[in-house]
């Protein structure tokens, strides 16, 4: 019997279970998941706990839910991948073999990366939103903080959720203008590129925005270390940047187990073929969603457009086919500005953000790099898609590649 194994049940490695098992022949195949917890986030969902939007109810569920019964799941921490073996070996001393290996462990802010971020001012003065817990501990402090310094900061791309420290800073705004209080905060956004957003025009449109809002924005501020006594942000250069209260995106780093494997880059990234996703070291390991290094944002959408393009590829080549370069890089999302708005970003490895409609680009219905309330309920309406629709890898009827108009289905069994 082959075997497919699948490191992580996050988004693109639950959407690659369920797309998969359908199309591998049970008598043929056995498919395995291996995940070192048990409960499945919905990340995009972070931004929204500490201003009140979402609870733990509309981010946390239980991650067997959301895999086929026939797809066998692993709670355990993996130590080593052993290409030369095609073995997997757990922190625990099992040992789990394969034929075919797909790597979705994301990544996880390191807060431990920058010299005195952590420290007796975790969670009390500085908080990190991209886990749950940060995002929990941020809204018991923003129900009592009285005002004063809100720098919201990035130590260093590439991270997860590139859009989210947006959200945050605009949400902040917003939620402090329902407070009555919005004269007592200074806002800035700091982080190291030289816009707010990566893509030129999109940053254009995002950088008048802050302005707009009165939204202090810091570039190319290249975090050195932390001043935990003196609540001060210190760059490479010397600068200064004070808070009272600082909201920061630590160093995102890929799994452990890719490094001590030699299978990644210095970010514990896994290098592969952009447009297939293929390992550039290995023709039976492949890497998908934040787990990749891949030129395209790190985002739930982008993961999933990667794992369903994947999975038809995947098909291609265990019947002897030469994999397609179907992978665009598509990438879109909606960067919630408050207000009850939104704007929407899509684009790929080589198109633009660029203003016009979608998913249709005549009809829309959801305008494109412009703030709008529709966007704003399409983003809350999102995560019942993520959950019901997304994960379970059902057809969307959406788009896989930017400019496209038709979504791929599900299609026939292979042994």
């Amino acid at each position: 019997m082959k075997r497919l194994l699948i490191l992580g049940a996050g988004t693109a490695g639950t959407i690659v279970a369920n797309r998969l098992r359908p199309r591998l022949s049970p008598g043929e195949w056995k498919v395995t998941i291996v995940d070192q917890e048990a409960t499945h986030y919905y990340q995009p969902g972070f931004v929204f706990v500490p201003f009140g939007i979402y609870d733990k109810n509309d981010i946390v569920q239980p991650k067997r839910r959301y895999l086929p019964d026939n797809v066998e799941l692993i709670l355990g921490e993996v130590e080593v991948v052993e290409p030369e073996q095609a073995i997997v070996r757990l922190t625990n001393g099992q040992t789990v073999g394969y034929d075919y290996l797909v790597i979705a462990t994301g990544v996880s802010p390191r807060p431990e990366e920058t010299p005195g971020l952590m420290g007796p001012e975790w969670h009390q003065s500085i908080f990190d939103f991209h886990s749950y817990l940060g995002s929990v501990a941020l809204a018991k402090k923003l129900k009592n903080w009285a005002g004063g310094r809100l720098v919201v900061n990035v130590m260093e791309m590439p991270i997860k959720g590139a859009t989210a420290p947006l959200e945050i800073v605009f949400l902040a705004d917003w939620f402090f203008k329902q407070k009555g209080m919005r004269d007592k905060v200074d806002i800035t956004y700091a982080l190291p590129q030289p816009d707010a957003f990566s893509r030129p025009i999109a940053a254009q449109m995002l950088n008048a925005t802050l302005a707009q809002k009165g939204i202090t924005l810091r570039p190319e501020f290249y975090v050195d270390r932390v001043d935990q006594a003196n609540k001060q942000l210190i760059a490479y250069d010397e600068s200064v940047l004070p808070f009272d209260l600082l909201l920061t995106v630590p160093v995102n780093v890929g799994a452990d187990f890719i490094g001590r494997s030699n299978l990644g880059d210095q970010l514990n990234l896994v290098p592969v073929d952009q447009h297939t996703l293929l390992s550039l070291e290995h023709d039976n390991i492949f890497a998908l969603g934040d787990a990749a290094a891949l030129p395209t944002m790190k985002a739930a959408t982008s993961a999933h457009f990667a794992a369903e393009m994947f999975a038809e590829n995947f098909v291609r080549y265990i019947q002897g086919l030469p994999l397609l370069p179907s992978f665009d890089g598509h990438a879109n999302f909606f960067v919630e500005t408050g207000y009850d708005r939104a704007v929407l970003l899509d684009f790929n490895y080589e198109t633009e953000p660029l203003p016009g409609r979608f998913p249709h680009s005549t009809l829309g219905p959801l305008p494109l790099l412009q703030e709008s309330r529709l966007s704003h309920w399409s983003k809350l309406a999102f995560r019942w898609v993520y959950w019901n629709v997304m994960l379970k890898g059902r057809p969307m009827p959406l788009p896989s590649q930017t400019g496209s108009s038709e979504a791929k289905l599900n299609g026939p069994v292979v042994a």
